[in-house]
């Protein structure tokens, strides 16, 4: 005699399916069977089930709009908190990383600033922070420093220049990675400024990554004035963490 069992899914019929697409739902047939049979073997009430499926529901809209969000961001998709390879020859304050993570500086409208030589993990840091940061409904906007002053001058061309710092004054959590890599001329070293001063008044946070100190970002700049005015500013709330060690290169390099 052949048994069944509650626990084996059933497929999810044509009818059925039809009605979840109509409702927009039709990412639930993925889950539908599995939650049933679930539901049978622990005899959950229709409302927990219902519930339950909502639940999947809510949670892959929640993942698919921070993957949209992210993408728009400039994120990259692999550089997550938890793909981060703290090896053991690098050497950094943990307990503050750990603080980082909790976005509180974000919540309380501070900065941050990620240091230390190519090749430590700055960037992949800043990546997940921006990652949580989206996953907290944060607006944010990740730009390598040469990118982000580049969009700028073009945006002088067609004299949108003003409507373009404010959209990136407005953003929540700007990431600027590889700052002071190389040298600001005069524009590129304003934009810095209006940047920072408009975004210190608005209390927003600036993430920054750069393999040199902020005090040498002043040999950068085109103009030392503006450049301490707007370092002052930026390093007057923020979270310093500087990560030292071989580059990943490095510790990865073939035998």
């Amino acid at each position: 005699m052949t048994r069944t069992t509650n626990s084996v899914p059933e497929p999810v019929g044509a009818d059925m399916l039809g009605l979840l697409k109509t409702l927009k739902l039709g990412a639930l047939a993925d889950t539908l069977p599995q939650r049933a049979a679930l539901a049978r073997q622990h005899k959950t009430s229709h409302l927990t089930f219902l519930q339950q499926l909502l639940a999947d529901e809510v949670s892959r809209r929640e993942s698919s709009s921070a993957a949209r969000r992210s993408a728009k961001a400039g994120l990259d998709p692999r550089m997550r908190i938890d793909t981060w390879c703290a090896a053991d020859d690098l050497l950094y304050d943990r307990p503050l990383l750990e603080d980082l993570t909790t976005l509180r500086f974000i919540d309380a409208g501070h900065s941050a600033i990620l240091l230390g030589p190519v090749g430590v993990g700055k960037t992949h840091l800043a990546n997940s922070l921006g990652h949580m940061a989206i996953g907290r409904r944060k607006t944010v906007l990740f730009a390598r420093a040469d990118k982000l002053f580049h969009r700028l001058k073009a945006a002088r061309l067609d004299n949108s220049v003003d409507a373009e710092l404010r959209r990136i004054t407005a953003i929540d959590v700007l990431i600027i990675d590889d700052f002071a890599l190389r040298a600001l001329d005069a524009t590129e070293t304003n934009d810095f400024y209006e940047l920072v001063v408009e975004r210190h008044q608005q209390t927003k946070t600036t993430i920054v990554t750069s393999n040199r100190e902020p005090a040498e970002w002043l040999t950068m700049t085109a103009d030392a004035l503006l450049a301490q005015s707007a370092i002052d500013r930026l390093t007057s709330r923020a979270h310093t963490l500087v990560i030292e060690g071989p580059s990943y290169r490095q510790r990865h390099r073939p035998g």
